[in-house]
């Protein structure tokens, strides 16, 4: 009697680790809504949105809906985001990250600022599902191109790992991302798929997880163009 009570609680704690028990809580909920957002403000805006020859060529995209500075004169700025990488003809599920830094140098009067990371090869993905990567040390990120052409993209910018898309009050501005750490949130990704996922198998598709609805809802998002359809073009 006393084997079989032990073994029903081993079957319990097994099935409360994998995905079909996890459970985002509100903040990973309203983040994943708020990329979503994010990723259509900022592809649509006329004339100064991503242009599709960098997006088409994307290998993953990380969005930070609300990158926000803590503390007065000195202090730290950071966000949480999520990630996602294109798989055949769609994106991925959604893998959480997390971006933090002493000073971003934000704009004065700025409190937030959506940021989108768009990884453009394979060896820039590699670094950034490693457990922590140095933007700007140990992947080269640059000020992406805007408008619906790269024809007046630099060298530095059709070279880099990975280009930066930083957006406040409406308006495009530069940041500086150079020190940045940028490492895929544990706590949330359990919450989201489970204590066995492993990011990089998330974000590759070599897991097979249950993803969550609004995690299905960031990655339309993703495939939508310009005028609203949807697919990877």
């Amino acid at each position: 009697m006393c084997a079989l009570r032990l073994g029903a609680v081993a079957v319990t704690a097994l099935l409360m680790a994998t995905p079909a028990f996890a459970q985002l809580d509100k903040d990973d909920i309203e983040q994943l809504r708020d990329a979503a957002a994010a990723v259509g403000e900022i592809r649509n805006v006329p004339d100064k949105g991503i242009p599709e020859a960098i997006w088409k060529k994307a290998e993953c995209v990380v969005v930070i809906p609300s990158l926000k500075k803590a503390g007065f004169i000195v202090g730290a700025e950071g966000g949480s985001g999520v990630l996602s990488c294109r798989q055949g003809a769609t994106w991925g599920a959604p893998v959480f990250m997390e971006l933090t830094k002493g000073s971003f140098g934000l704009q004065a009067g700025v409190q937030a600022t959506q940021l989108v990371l768009v990884i453009m090869n394979r060896r820039g993905l590699e670094k950034l599902l490693s457990n922590k990567v140095t933007l700007g040390t140990d992947a080269s990120v640059a000020a992406g191109p805007v408008g619906r052409t790269v024809s007046a993209a630099t060298d530095a910018q059709m070279t880099a790992e990975m280009l930066s898309y930083s957006r406040s009050k409406g308006l495009f501005a530069g940041i500086d991302l150079s020190g940045g750490s940028l490492r895929p949130d544990k706590d949330a990704n359990i919450r989201a798929y489970g204590a066995g996922a492993v990011p990089r198998d998330i974000a590759l598709g070599t897991a097979r997880v249950t993803v969550p609805p609004e995690g299905r809802a960031f990655s339309e998002a993703l495939g939508r163009d310009v005028r609203g359809t949807t697919g990877v073009k």
